[in-house]
């Protein structure tokens, strides 16, 4: 990006003769090939001085056409009325003085700094002076900035200051790794004091993300197969009672009804085109409700004289919630606990089985559909290698044929899939014997402990079929075992054999001829043995899962669309603050070697209020972000450096998901071993919420504050668990096991979060504090990511200003206004509703703590 920020004016000579102005810059590009004038950016408003000092800069991002022929006209105006300080209003300021130069100009001039004369309307009058200076973000020497602390140590002055546009050779903020993802960039730029009197650059940037619609797209896309196949293992079931076949029918065309639903969604969003982005006035939009709100990444950055740059960054996204199906219910956290109790009441339909066991029969599921093809196609192995007579390839064949069968046998080992076949063979005998009486429902609720035993079912024939795989299996063992010990050549001998001999060797003492010849039969009866377990599992489980879809009809598929949405918005978000966190640690050997052996913690902020729709909202969030433990990363080798190819990829299905991440050759090759290879890399999601606004007010007072403290108690337990995973499992070099307050904050948010006290919002400054520390992926949210949010992380960033590099305490309070009044988070507003202005009233803001309220003349009433 190229920036101007901070313009120092001198001598500013005001509208009234004795009055100090309250001056404000706006800056102005003069394209010279359109020959027109563009509004471009304003620094905030600094009251009372003819010398002001403005702290926030004008960034032009890099797609902006600037050429050195481009003139910036420079335009001083005083504000009368600070509740009134857009520039577009002509009541509201008055105008002092303009000046205007090109940018060749200011690359020419002698040390990278410009003295231009602002002039009055007529072009005649002096008003004042204007200074412009050019610094490189990234290669700030303490001697680039003496001439600004001497100007303030005279008066209260500063310059403009330009960000060079070529970067520097390590930019994390532009490389064409990160442009594939991450798109329509916004920087702003400050210079703030230090406490020993220097002077610090930072840089906001944010930006969109590619992954808004592509991951939720590819989600679909998922949910549609899924359920299809669900379609036609239902179908495989074969013939069965009227009873449980008019159940099935009804189910079939429930799950026809969501994937068509689901396909309408997905071609519309395959319309779309334009910005990465779901604005927040849209998010009750029904094709729109599988993206998440208003997703943006932020990054600040910061330049001290003689240190490395910092990078501190946050992904900012409205709370994953279903707004377009409503909150009249409550969210998802209360409509699934309502749903389990109303299943059991109506469970005489069928065979009740809890959520533990329909999950375990899904798992079967997707074991015997993974393993059977591993087998077969190792069994195929074994048989190359007994063909080409290598007796190390056999033995290496065979140990992983015997470990995925093994597998494949203590996946089938479970009560639950005996008991689920004894029901479906009573279900297909009623079906022959033309038996349709449904169970009384005035009769007990029947469990899966109690299902009715049919007097012809043999109840151990299962266990002699999944037996009979580790029978087969044996003898393929035994088999392999004897033509090694028929085979007399030392094996580790390191002379190679003539191939006659060898032949000579195996036919003499293997008068049968060809090892494939004998293992051939072995393997095809171990294959068949399989093939008849998946046969019967899969019908098994699939009954399963249709007893749990019938006692569900309707609800149960509602809330299973329900959980697709909420989970779409959530798995968006970590999927975009994993890429950033990735690309950002990309030579950091300590993170690469924590994201491997232990995973990454991703640390979601919630401002929602336990009040009303917002109660509703932090109950489908809690579900969300819990869902996301069922989600893990892999790194892989994209096929070009091409952007298409360096997309993520989301591929699974609703129990577990894998994203896989691409990246360019040269960086995937500085990777590793562990990652290289595939090693899933977990990642850790943790929620915690502390409502701010005037709805928390009422609920604190008059409410129910136990979701809140709920969540918060639970989702420490989970935090302090990985911390300590982290200090057992991490060598001892990674930076945070250095930090010796660490286990401090963690003690002290375990106290906060078990306190009673109003607003405690400690509790989210300590997260995100702990978050940091332990190279953990930052996210904030409110409803829309828009207002609450905005001063949520403008506060962040100013903290960590302040805490880790020395911000003068004088300064704080103007760079909070300055970051809240000019910075990226008023652009992601005037994003979202085509307006600067916060969505917040003078009521509602006195209910908020007073760090969290927006400078005056930034906010009102707005549609948002």
């Amino acid at each position: 990006c190229v920036s101007f920020p901070s313009p120092e004016c001198r001598d500013l000579i005001g509208s009234g003769r004795d009055r100090k102005p309250n001056a404000l810059v706006q800056v102005a590009v003069i394209d010279p090939r359109e020959q027109f004038l563009v509004s471009h950016a304003c620094t905030e408003i600094v009251e009372g001085s003819r010398d002001p000092l403005f702290l926030t800069g004008v960034t032009f991002p890099p797609e902006y056409p600037a050429s050195p022929e481009t003139l910036v006209k420079l335009t001083v105006y005083d504000v009368r009325d600070k509740a009134r300080d857009n520039v577009s209003k002509p009541l509201s300021v008055s105008f002092l003085g303009s000046a205007t130069f090109s940018v060749s100009d200011l690359l020419r001039s002698k040390d990278d700094q410009l003295t231009l004369n602002l002039r009055s309307s007529d072009g005649v009058l002096a008003v004042g002076t204007v200074l412009v200076s050019r610094v490189n973000m990234g290669e700030m020497e303490e001697g680039d900035m003496d001439h600004i602390t001497a100007d303030v140590q005279q008066a209260q002055k500063c310059t403009l200051v330009c960000e060079s546009s070529q970067g520097t050779p390590n930019d994390k903020d532009n490389s064409p790794l990160t442009s594939a993802v991450f798109k329509n960039p916004v920087c702003k730029v400050y210079k703030f004091q230090t406490v020993d009197s220097k002077w610090m650059l930072v840089r906001e940037q944010m930006e969109e993300c590619t992954l808004s619609f592509s991951i939720p797209r590819q989600l679909l896309h998922l949910y549609i197969q899924e359920d299809m196949r669900r379609i036609q293992e239902l179908s495989d079931l074969g013939e069965l009672s009227p009873h449980w076949d008019n159940l099935r029918k009804e189910v079939i065309a429930r799950y026809g009804q969501v994937i068509a639903v689901y396909q309408e969604t997905l071609a519309e969003l395959n319309k779309i085109t334009g910005p990465s982005f779901k604005p927040s006035c849209s998010k009750a939009q029904r094709y729109l409700e599988f993206i998440p709100i208003n997703l943006h990444t932020q990054r600040m950055r910061v330049t001290c004289p003689r240190q490395t740059d910092a990078f501190y960054d946050v992904i900012t996204v409205g709370a994953p919630a279903a707004h377009f199906q409503g909150f009249k219910g409550g969210g998802l956290q209360r409509l699934l606990s309502r749903h389990e109790a109303e299943k059991k009441s109506t469970a005489y339909q069928c065979i009740y089985y809890s959520p533990e066991h329909t999950a375990k029969a899904q798992e079967v599921l997707h074991s015997v559909g993974h393993l059977q093809p591993l087998i077969s196609g190792l069994a195929d192995q074994l048989l190359q290698a007994a063909q080409q007579h290598s007796m190390a390839g056999l033995r290496e064949a065979l140990k992983t044929l015997a470990g995925k069968t093994e597998q494949f046998v203590h996946a089938l080992k479970d009560e639950l899939v005996k008991s689920a076949l004894l029901a479906l063979h009573a279900a297909h005998q009623r079906g022959q014997q033309g038996q349709s009486q449904p169970q009384n429902p005035d009769s007990p609720m029947v469990n899966q402990d109690s299902i009715p035993c049919h007097k012809e079912y043999d109840e151990e024939e299962w266990d002699r079929v999944w037996a009979d795989v580790a029978k087969s299996l044996n003898c393929v063992i035994a088999m392999v075992d004897k033509l090694q010990e028929q085979e007399p050549i030392n094996i580790n001998q390191e002379q190679p054999i003539p191939k006659q001999v060898l032949a000579d060797v195996i036919t003499s003492h293997n008068p049968e001829g060809d090892w494939r010849e004998q293992l051939c039969p072995l393997l095809v009866r171990l294959k068949e043995c399989v093939a008849e377990v998946v046969v019967r599992a899969r019908r098994a489980m699939t009954f399963v899962l249709l007893q749990e879809a019938a006692c569900s009809i309707p609800q149960g598929l509602f809330l299973k669309q329900r959980r697709d949405v909420v989970f779409s918005q959530a798995l968006a978000a970590l999927a975009c603050g994993f890429v950033m966190r990735l690309y950002a640690g990309m030579e950091d050997k300590g993170f690469l070697r924590q994201l491997h052996l232990v995973g990454l913690v991703a640390q979601f902020e919630s401002l929602l209020s336990t009040y009303s729709e917002e109660i509703g909202m932090l109950e489908d969030m809690e579900v969300g972000i819990s869902d996301l433990h069922r989600v893990v990363f892999k790194i892989t080798q994209a096929k070009t450096d091409d952007p298409c190819d360096l997309q993520p990829l989301v591929i699974g299905r609703r129990d577990h998901y894998t994203v896989e991440v691409p990246l360019p050759r040269l960086a995937f090759q500085t990777l590793p071993h562990e990652i290289k290879e595939g090693k899933a890399l977990q990642v850790y999601p943790v929620l915690f919420n502390v409502g701010i606004n005037e709805q928390q007010t009422i609920a604190d007072r008059f409410g129910d504050i136990s979701l809140q403290e709920r969540i918060n108690q639970r989702n420490f337990e989970i935090l302090d668990s990985y911390y300590k995973s982290l200090r057992d499992k991490v060598p001892s070099e990674c930076n945070f096991q250095t930090q010796m307050d660490l286990k401090d904050l963690l003690g002290t948010l375990g106290q906060n979060v078990v306190t009673k006290k109003r607003k405690n919002v400690e509790i989210l400054w300590l997260a995100g504090t702990i978050c940091r520390r332990l190279n953990g992926i930052r996210f904030t949210s409110c409803k829309s990511a828009k207002d609450r949010t905005s001063m949520s992380v403008t506060l962040e960033q100013c903290a960590l200003l302040r805490d880790e590099h020395q911000l003068n305490k004088d300064y704080f309070i103007r760079a909070l206004d300055c970051m809240r009044r000019e910075g990226c988070r008023i652009e992601n507003v005037q994003k979202n509703i085509k307006c600067r202005k916060y969505a917040f009233n003078m009521l509602q803001l006195m209910a908020f703590p007073k760090i969290y309220r927006p400078p005056e003349g930034t906010y009102g009433k707005v549609d948002s």
